[in-house]
């Protein structure tokens, strides 16, 4: 069984930061990336930022040079720092685990969201 517990979210104003944390637990055998994403009502959910366990990470066109994900491999942990956020940013974020089982399979996790929101 495997958990992520997502904290950080919360309201602020436009040009403001929030720093988005995400925690796995449980029986991991072996990360391949963790990452985060987001989703509004009626739209599918998007990429926000990647990072392997390698270390290599990819971003959304519309978050480069403001957002940076970054991962503490040793606490299993994924963070989001969010910079000169915009209204259009608001969203529920998730945080998603993505691993290789002792079988060779790929299975992806999910965290329980946590809302962010940008007032104008």
């Amino acid at each position: 069984q495997v958990q992520l517990v997502e904290s950080g979210g919360g309201l602020v104003q436009a040009g403001g930061s929030l720093r988005l944390s995400c925690a796995a637990s449980g029986s991991i055998f072996s990360i391949r990336a963790m990452g985060w994403y987001r989703q509004v009502p009626g739209k599918e959910r998007e990429l926000v930022a990647r990072i392997t366990s390698g270390g290599s990470t990819n971003y959304a066109d519309s978050v480069k040079g403001r957002f940076t994900i970054s991962r503490d491999n040793a606490k299993n942990t994924v963070y989001l720092q969010m910079n000169s956020l915009k209204p259009e940013d608001t969203s529920v974020y998730y945080c998603s685990l993505s691993t290789i089982s002792t079988s060779g399979y790929l299975n992806i996790y999910w965290g329980q969201g946590t809302q962010v929101t940008v007032s104008s």
